[in-house]
């Protein structure tokens, strides 16, 4: 298949990771490649070139435009990159479209493709997002959540066609039987409020355990008020790390903690930690609890630093083994991968069936 994938533009898709959904883009992009199929992602520039790379656009997260107009200038950045690309896509031949971005453009103008268009959600509902799907009326458009929880809280906007659960490569994250001596905790993504670094520092601190954590700073204030107080010599910030080197490190910890603010659709970090069969305590929000059991997992009340002391000293014990177990059984990227792979199918025999015709003109094609 010919298959055009569309990014979000916030950041690049390449290694180190931003977060989890340019990992998820990545990913979808290198095993549908491998799968033998033709794939263009158009990203950012400085995302990876190995992934058939199509540049639209400078990345426009806000540190990079400067902060006197930065709403102003990457949303305009981010309209026009998307609006060209749609507008472009109307003269390509690609047999489907997977719109990876969170921008609703794509979705608004998806009825204008000349090709089925699938939209994976990976957040609640937001204005600018909600307003584009409620308004396309595209009749080869499908709607694919993350998770049930994903699918629950967009009920109200459309039906979710499909639930397709986010997986991850687990040969990239090995499994170790057993924890580095003496056990520590560790903690890993974006430093911003939203994941809740510094109530896992606090949890760890009632834990009576040393905690390492990693990721980028993306928000300064946040970390010099509420990070850089929490810091003793029990805490270690190891920095942004590279995919190899983040596995090994949740490979040596006794366990995971996962704190979001706010409720995760999906939650691939729970994942891989799994996949290194390291246990995971974690507030009970959005998808979690749908990957964790209690043989791997132990869950707390949302911002309850006590709660999760207490589900840290339960997850310590759990068995590593149990751990992967999970992860090759609900989080394998292998999965994941052949799921979309049947609704590409579908959707490319649904179009044809409705006498979707799509411009093939040498000229006007894409690069592919």
């Amino acid at each position: 298949m010919r298959i055009g994938v569309i990014a979000h533009l916030k950041y690049p898709i390449a290694e180190p990771f931003a977060g989890g959904l340019e990992m998820h883009t990545h990913l979808l992009c290198r095993q549908l490649r491998l799968n033998g199929h033709d794939v263009t992602l158009f990203a950012a520039t400085l995302s990876d070139p190995a992934l058939g790379l199509e540049a639209i656009c400078d990345q426009t997260e806000i540190a990079k435009v400067g902060t006197a107009e930065a709403g102003d200038v990457a949303f305009f950045r981010e309209h026009h990159a998307y609006l060209s690309l749609m507008s472009r896509l109307r003269r390509s031949s690609f047999d489907v479209i997977h719109n990876n971005s969170l921008h609703y453009l794509p979705v608004s103008m998806a009825e204008t493709l000349p090709m089925p268009m699938v939209t994976t959600l990976h957040t609640p509902p937001f204005c600018w997002l909600e307003s584009g799907i409620r308004e396309t009326s595209a009749p080869f458009a499908r709607f694919v959540g993350v998770s049930e929880a994903m699918r629950e809280q967009w009920s109200r906007v459309r039906p979710i066609d499909q639930v397709i659960l986010n997986g991850i490569d687990l040969e990239r994250f090995q499994w170790r039987a057993r924890h580095d001596e003496p056990g520590h905790l560790i903690w890993y993504g974006r430093i911003v409020p939203e994941k809740g670094l510094h109530l896992a520092l606090d949890a760890a601190a009632l834990a009576g355990v040393a905690l390492r954590f990693a990721g980028p700073i993306l928000d300064q204030a946040y970390f010099d008020a509420e990070i850089a107080p929490r810091l003793t010599r029990e805490t270690t910030y190891i920095g942004h790390l590279d995919h190899e080197t983040l596995s090994k490190e949740i490979g040596q910890a006794a366990a995971f903690v996962c704190t979001p603010r706010w409720d995760e659709p999906y939650g691939l970090v729970v994942a891989e930690a799994l996949a290194c069969g390291t246990p995971v305590a974690a507030f009970a929000r959005g998808a979690i609890p749908e990957i964790l059991t209690p043989d791997c997992g132990a869950l707390a009340r949302p911002d309850d630093v006590q709660d999760l002391a207490r589900a840290i000293a339960r997850a310590v014990g759990l068995s590593r083994s149990a751990c992967r177990a999970r992860a090759e059984g609900a989080c394998d990227v292998r999965r994941m991968i052949t799921a979309y792979e049947g609704l590409y199918g579908e959707m490319i025999q649904a179009a044809a069936a409705g006498q979707m015709q799509a411009n093939d003109a040498l000229e006007d094609r894409l690069i592919a």
